[in-house]
């Protein structure tokens, strides 16, 4: 068995589109993310879904080794046809059961492009680390600028005092997956495991 399988070395929650967006670079740069995770023995925590990056980026979990945990609300299993192939598949009733168990079983977070509901989940989890509701490193993968006008307004707010750099210190940005990646599960105080396609 996979060591990856049996006890992962660390677990990513991804959050991200059910759409892949009209740029190749974002279904790349999940592809990128899944495969840096399954690769080292890693987990996946994220939506359920089997389309757009989020499809992606599980799809290539598994096939480079690692395990996959989705949490989908059984109002959306249809809607974003729920990957069934997961390690775990949990089919929830509300999206508040889904973000808590997906914040749960994770050890850091990763934010990828996407819509309305990407943009919700990540403030909900950093506003949830400024609280001290939990301690775990947050990430934004900035593929090809997606995200450049969102931080010029973050510092809007900074520069009108709504937030401060204490604030903006919890988020570590970045534009190349296994940098970002690597960064983020060091500073949990994990370590990834050895890239499996290379051994």
């Amino acid at each position: 068995m996979n060591p990856a399988q049996s006890h992962p070395a660390f677990s990513v929650c991804v959050y991200c589109g059910s759409r892949e967006g009209v740029d190749a670079p974002f279904f790349e740069a999940a592809r990128q993310v899944g495969q840096w995770i399954g690769s080292r023995h890693g987990q996946l925590v994220y939506g359920g879904g089997n389309t757009g990056l989020m499809g992606a980026v599980a799809s290539s979990t598994l096939k480079a080794g690692g395990r996959v945990v989705g949490v989908i609300p059984k109002a959306l299993v249809d809607k974003e046809l729920a990957k069934q192939d997961c390690t775990e598949l949990h089919v929830v009733e509300t999206m508040h059961e889904r973000k808590k168990m997906m914040a749960e079983r994770a050890d850091v977070f990763l934010t990828l492009p996407g819509g309305i509901g990407t943009f919700e989940e990540f403030f909900e989890v950093w506003t949830w680390r400024q609280l001290g509701y939990h301690n775990k490193p947050l990430g934004l993968l900035d593929v090809g600028g997606y995200y450049a006008p969102m931080m010029d307004a973050l510092q809007t707010s900074l520069r009108h005092g709504f937030m401060n750099d204490w604030q903006m210190g919890l988020i570590s940005v970045g534009d190349q997956p296994s940098r970002l990646l690597a960064e983020l599960v060091q500073a949990a105080g994990l370590t990834p495991g050895a890239d499996l396609s290379r051994i």
